[in-house]
């Protein structure tokens, strides 16, 4: 691909937006460069199910005669190049959430945020992996196989939003959606090296399948932070199928004040987790560029405890044996041995196990709250390593970090405790590459439903510590 066509394929929303107003790109040649960028490379990284490259370029065709007429009548993302997850619903689409199960099962609605970008003038042109039922930090699955990270194609792109975060890193869309039930934003945001966002819980409506589900969050993955509020806007608000959805609409800015005088607090490892020694070291950079903002930094204990880890797998086994136990007895031999394994559990789990779950999140709360209070954000690690193999093993009991034995499913990543305290706002920014070429990734977490927080500091940061010079070599 000509390397101006490769510039196409690595323009931000907010640059091809800008450049369709001054009429001096046409949503089309954005479309086909993007097409042309997916054909080169899926073959490689398998990040994409299903494609739509005709009806794409028609709608880009029409996208571009409203850009043509002078009635200023351009939608928030029209004419942008829109990779939608293969679990999330799109009516009249077939929707697999990677399972031979729903291999051929075309979805009677459309998910609310997936909903507002079309209306926005979002154009999908690609459906991307999702291990089965998004069950994993990896994405593979018995249906569409492994997706690879296009930085190494040895390591995983993350998972369960694993196609997405490949697609943006990839040149592949130019925006892509995901969905964070335990990370799935953030891990293939942090591996990926691209900005993903969990918003609090009710900022975005649920989807019909998941009502009432506090640990899920449908959210913007893009190149940039700017992207990510201009999703971030289309997607919010109260919808009506989401009784938690909130009333109030907030609109984040395109641009935000700096961050001067900001007190950050610092956990690398939550209070328990191993952390590899690249992805400290490039924490402890990121660290310096706060410093260097004017901001005052300071480590925290978070004493936390892997009882945290126990109290996410008992929500999340119970969340699966209620949405497919049913499924269990004719396909339990055709799905994922791990998803089988997660069913199982969650078959076990009684009404007080469950909710005790509840109890746990109070008691890390009692810690969290104090430092959110006295501190504008908490910074850490999204994960303990730049990524695992792209064929991970959920179930390996020998996985380690440091020559330590830890959990091989959760032990990785830092990201599903901040599912537990779901009002909490969470963004996952690059914030440097490991020795085989995998970027990391830096938390940023503020005080309940203050997305500002969060969209300000990881604007600063992008601004001091640029990073999308940097592409993956495939």
């Amino acid at each position: 691909m000509a390397s101006a066509d490769l510039d196409l394929c690595y323009m931000t929303a907010t640059e091809a937006i800008s450049k369709f107003k001054a009429k001096e790109l046409s949503p089309v040649e954005l479309m086909a460069a993007v097409i042309a960028r997916c054909e080169e490379v899926n073959p490689k990284v398998n990040a994409l199910t299903y494609t739509f490259f005709d009806r794409a370029l028609d709608q880009a065709k029409k996208a571009e005669a409203r850009y043509m007429k002078t009635d200023g009548r351009a939608r928030a993302l029209e004419g942008i190049p829109t990779a939608i997850k293969d679990f999330h619903s799109v009516k009249g689409e077939i929707t697999t959430l990677g399972s031979k199960i729903y291999a051929d099962t075309r979805s009677d609605n459309t998910a609310p945020t997936i909903e507002r970008l079309f209306r926005a003038g979002a154009i999908m042109h690609c459906r991307t992996t999702t291990p089965e039922f998004a069950h994993s930090g990896t994405t593979q699955s018995p249906l569409w196989g492994i997706t690879r990270n296009p930085w190494n194609l040895d390591y995983s792109s993350g998972g369960s939003s694993g196609g997405a975060g490949a697609a943006v890193a990839a040149g592949m869309t130019t925006v892509a959606d995901g969905t964070d039930g335990g990370g799935s934003i953030r891990i293939p945001a942090s591996a990926c090296g691209i900005f993903g966002y969990k918003p609090p819980f009710g900022r975005n409506p649920l989807d019909r399948e998941h009502p009432y589900e506090s640990i899920l969050h449908y959210g913007p993955m893009a190149r940039s932070v700017a992207d990510g509020a201009l999703m971030q806007n289309v997607m919010s608000g109260p919808h009506e199928v989401d009784i938690c959805s909130l009333r109030t609409r907030l609109r984040l800015p395109q641009t935000f004040e700096g961050i001067e005088g900001w007190k950050v607090a610092l956990s690398t490892n939550l209070g328990f987790n191993e952390i590899d020694p690249e992805v400290e070291a490039n924490t402890r950079r990121a660290v310096t560029v706060f410093e260097s903002l004017g901001c005052s930094v300071e480590e925290v204990d978070l004493a936390w405890n892997y009882g945290v880890t126990d109290a996410w797998l008992t929500h999340w086994e119970g969340l699966f044996w209620a949405v497919a136990g049913e499924l269990y007895p004719r396909w339990k031999y055709e799905m994922d041995p791990f998803v089988v394994s997660i069913l199982e559990s969650g078959s076990g789990h009684d009404a007080a196990r469950m909710y005790n779950v509840n109890a746990v999140r109070g008691e890390m709360y009692k810690t969290l709250a104090p430092v959110l209070s006295n501190f504008d954000i908490l910074i850490t690690p999204t994960l303990c390593l730049p990524a695992v193999k792209a064929d991970h093993d959920d179930a390996d009991p020998d996985f380690t970090i440091n020559g330590k034995k830890v959990p091989a499913y959760l032990g990785w990543i830092q990201t599903y405790p901040f599912n537990l305290m779901s009002q909490c706002p969470v963004a996952s920014v690059p914030s440097g590459l490991s020795k085989s070429g995998v970027p990391t990734g830096l938390q940023i977490v503020a005080k309940t439903y203050d997305d500002m927080s969060v969209f300000r500091a990881a604007c600063a940061f992008e601004a001091a510590s640029p990073w999308r010079g940097n592409r993956p070599g495939i």
